[in-house]
């Protein structure tokens, strides 16, 4: 049993505890749109953000749920790849396909790639705890406006600038800029390992990612503003508290 003088500071403890948990029922309350609400309601300047985020939102849904499906994917591939390479060791026979190696970190680095957009969408970033956690909601979202103004938005416009060329040179584009063929499969990047699969696909990917990625943050950033605005009644933003936060 505590004593008086340890009493108060277990108290405050509790206490800060039990209002922290009070201010997070009441930011996922406020954070709730209002289902009788439409986009017509909002005011007119607010309108057109909003159908492009709720497009944007919908669009980030449909990709999202892929990666679940790539997961099992690579689960599977991954252990017939080692279950191959062990049996022909044993057999004396190359059972095991570079092909099939490549196919497992193909599809693993997909599952980041079309993840990422929905990971924004649903609040699941790691987050620095002592920059967030115990602010206000119209703090938070501050801090998300300028971060993703100064730091998300800036790396998806580099990175697909950057990937751009890259993806165009691997899909055999010369670099006087012209095509020898439409068939791009027949002169694109091949695997530098034998029987590998070809690097154009997966170059691709890496800027439809960036491109699902800057969809999503202009959609948060439509969120952000109508918060900021008054107007958080019009959207639904996930900010959550999770294992995901680096204390």
């Amino acid at each position: 049993m505590a004593d008086d003088a340890d009493r108060p500071r277990a108290e405050g403890r509790g206490g800060r505890k039990v209002h922290q948990q009070v201010d997070a029922v009441l930011s996922q309350v406020e954070s709730a749109p209002d289902p009788q609400l439409e986009i017509v309601d909002a005011p007119v300047w607010l309108r057109p953000l909003l159908w492009y985020q709720r497009a944007a939102d919908r669009l980030t849904e449909v990709v999202g749920a892929v990666p679940k499906y790539l997961a099992v994917a690579v689960i599977v591939i991954g252990f017939l790849n080692a279950l191959l390479r062990y049996i022909g060791r044993f057999a004396g026979r190359q059972l095991a396909s570079n092909r099939y190696i490549e196919l497992q970190w193909y599809l693993y680095a997909a599952l980041f790639l079309l993840a990422f957009a929905y990971i924004l969408k649903h609040g699941i970033n790691v987050r620095v705890d002592f920059w967030f956690a115990d602010r206000s909601r119209r703090t938070r979202a501050w801090i998300d406006f300028v971060g993703n103004l100064i730091g998300l938005l800036p790396f998806c416009l580099v990175g697909l600038w950057v990937v751009y060329p890259q993806v165009l040179r691997s899909f055999g584009r010369s670099p006087d800029g012209t095509w020898r063929t439409l068939a791009v499969w027949e002169i694109w990047e091949g695997s530098p390992d034998p029987g590998g699969l070809p690097r154009a696909p997966i170059k691709a990917l890496l800027f439809v990612g960036l491109g699902l990625l800057l969809l999503q943050a202009l959609a948060e950033m439509v969120k952000l503003v109508a918060v900021l605005t008054g107007h958080a009644r019009f959207v639904d933003r996930s900010v959550r508290d999770g294992p995901t936060r680096i204390e």
